[in-house]
C-alpha cells in the first residue's frame, strides 16, 4: 500500500555547519562532542520553544518546519546570536558556525519527511548564507519585517541551482546593521532578459535617460546586487547622471543563466548582440571595464556601424596565460587554485586573493562588499571557466581593427593589468587616447582623485563623441 502524501504550506528551515568537512578533519571527536552539547543545551530547546519539528538531521545538517515564519525566523535568530557566544572562546579557524536559510512555500509530506520546492529553495539559500547568518526568501522577509525588529539587507534577486526563476534574498548577520534605503535610481531599475543564439538567458536592466551607453561584463557582475555595492553604486549614478546606461549579467553569472554550456568569447559577443537587439539599441558608446575591455573591443571592430565610441578602463590586450612576464603566469595558476580549492570555502581568504589584487588599497568595508558580490555573483565551477576564458585571450588583432573613437585610462599601479597593457591597448587601436590615472585600485573608489578625474574625462569624451 502507497504511503499518503499530504500537501500544506509551511515555513522552512533549513542549517548546515559551515566548513564542516575541515572541522571533522581537524578535530573529528572534538568537534562532535562540542556539537552535541550545542544541539542539547540550545538547538532542540529553540526549536521546541518556537514551535519547530525537527524532520531530519543529516549529518552536518537538519530540516525543520515550522507552521509560522515568523517562529522560523526568531529561532534562526536566537540559535545563531547565542552560538557567537557560546564559541567565541575558541580559535576562529575551529569554530561551529551554522548556515541558515528560511522559505516559505508549499510542501509535500509523506511517512513524515517533507519534500517540494519549497524545500529546495531553502536548501538554497542555506548555502548562499554567510556563517553565522541567516537568509531569507523574500516571501519570508515581507512577512517578518515588521514583526522582527532585526536589519537584513537585501542581496537582491539571485540564481540558485535547480531552481528556474531568481529568488529575492534577505541577509541577517550579528553584526548588521540597518542598511541604507534604495535611491530612487534602484527602485526605477527594471531587470529583463534576452534570449542568446544558443537560448540561453541573458539578464540586461538600464538606468538614467539620454544617449544610450553599453557596458560590457567584467568580473563579476549581479544586476541588483550591484547596488549594495559602495564600489559599484557610485559608478551607476555617475553614469545615469549622464546617460541612459545599460548593463547585463554575462552568462553563469548574476541573473543570466548559470547551467550553461558554452562560456567562450564567441558566446559572450553573441551575448551582447542579443542583449542591444532586446534593448532596440541602433548606435550607442560602449564601455569596457578590466575584462569588459576584450569584449569591447572585438564587438566595435565587428559592428563599427553600432558603435559611436568606446570607453577602456583597466583593459588588457593579453591574458595573464598569454603575458610574457613569469610572474603574471604564475598568478594566474594561483589564482586557478584558490578558485577550484576554495570558491565555496566559509573562509573568505580564497575569494579575497582576488580581492586584494583587485582593491589593494580600498577601505574595508568596500573589499568585504567586493568579496560578498564574488560569492554570490556565481559558482566556484563557473568562476573558474570565466577566469580561464579571460586568462587566454589575445584581442591584438581585434584592437588594430577598431576604426571608433576610444579613450583609454588605467591606473598607473594596477596589480590586475599592468599599466603596461593599457598603453598597448592604445598603442594597438589606431587614434585612440590615453590617461594614466594616480593609484593601485583596479577599480577607483568612490572619493578618490582617480575616480574624480575618470568621471571628468568620460563625460566630456561622451559629450564629444556620443551623439
Amino acid at each position: 500500500m502507497e504511503a499518503e502524501v499530504a500537501r500544506r504550506l509551511a515555513a522552512i528551515l533549513c542549517a548546515d555547519i559551515a566548513g564542516y568537512s575541515r572541522l571533522m578533519e581537524m578535530d573529528e571527536q572534538g568537534l562532535l562532542a562540542r556539537q552535541k552539547k550545542h544541539r542539547r543545551e540550545l538547538v532542540d530547546p529553540e526549536l521546541r520553544n518556537h514551535g519547530g519539528r525537527l524532520v531530519k538531521t543529516t549529518g552536518d545538517g537538519m530540516l525543520v518546519e515550522f507552521a509560522s515564519a515568523q517562529e522560523a525566523v526568531q529561532c534562526a535568530i536566537d540559535i545563531q546570536s547565542a552560538m557567537r557566544e557560546r564559541e567565541r572562546a575558541v580559535d576562529q579557524a575551529e569554530r561551529i558556525a551554522y548556515r541558515v536559510g528560511v522559505n516559505l512555500g508549499d510542501i509535500l509530506v509523506e511517512d513524515g519527511d517533507i519534500f517540494g520546492d519549497g524545500v529546495n529553495v531553502a536548501s538554497r539559500l542555506e548555502g548562499l548564507a554567510e556563517p553565522g547568518g541567516i537568509c531569507v526568501s523574500d516571501i519570508v522577509h515581507q512577512a517578518v519585517e515588521d514583526r522582527i525588529h532585526a536589519p537584513f539587507r537585501d542581496l537582491g534577486r539571485q540564481r540558485v541551482k535547480n531552481i528556474s526563476r531568481p529568488v529575492r534574498v534577505w541577509q541577517w548577520t550579528p553584526e548588521q546593521v540597518a542598511p541604507p534605503p534604495p535611491s530612487d535610481l534602484e527602485l526605477q531599475q527594471r531587470v529583463h532578459f534576452a534570449r542568446a543564439p544558443d537560448n540561453i538567458q541573458i539578464a540586461w536592466a538600464s538606468i538614467g535617460q539620454g544617449r544610450p551607453v553599453l557596458r560590457a561584463p567584467h568580473w563579476l557582475n549581479h544586476l541588483d546586487y550591484e547596488w549594495r555595492s559602495p564600489l559599484w553604486r557610485p559608478y551607476l549614478e555617475q553614469y545615469a547622471r549622464m546617460c541612459r546606461l545599460l548593463r547585463f549579467d554575462q552568462r553563469g553569472n548574476g541573473l543570466s543563466d548559470w547551467d550553461v554550456g558554452e562560456i567562450s568569447f564567441d558566446a559572450m559577443i553573441g551575448d551582447m548582440t542579443a542583449v542591444v537587439q532586446a534593448a532596440k539599441l541602433d548606435r550607442f558608446a560602449l564601455v569596457g571595464m578590466s575584462q569588459g575591455c576584450p569584449f569591447s573591443m572585438r564587438y566595435a571592430a565587428q559592428f563599427p556601424e553600432q558603435v559611436s565610441c568606446m570607453i577602456l578602463f583597466g583593459g588588457y590586450i593579453h591574458g595573464r596565460k598569454r603575458r610574457t612576464d613569469a610572474e603574471q603566469i604564475k598568478l594566474h595558476v594561483l589564482g586557478e587554485a584558490m578558485i577550484r580549492d576554495g570558491w565555496g570555502s566559509t573562509n573568505p581568504l580564497f575569494r579575497s586573493f582576488f580581492t586584494s589584487s583587485f582593491l589593494p588599497d580600498a577601505a574595508a568595508s568596500i573589499a568585504e562588499s567586493f568579496d560578498e558580490l564574488q560569492r554570490n555573483a556565481t559558482s566556484g565551477e563557473n568562476a573558474l571557466r570565466i577566469y580561464d576564458m579571460n586568462g587566454d585571450v589575445d584581442a591584438t588583432e581585434w584592437a588594430r581593427k577598431v576604426r571608433t573613437p576610444t579613450l583609454v585610462l588605467h591606473c598607473a599601479g594596477d596589480r590586475v593589468a599592468p599599466v603596461s597593457e593599457g598603453r598597448l591597448v592604445a598603442k594597438l587601436i589606431p587614434g585612440a587616447t590615453f590617461i594614466e590615472l594616480p593609484g593601485n585600485n583596479h577599480i577607483p573608489t568612490a572619493g578618490t582623485p582617480s575616480f574624480d578625474r575618470y568621471f571628468d574625462e568620460v563625460a566630456a569624451f561622451l559629450a564629444e563623441h556620443n551623439q
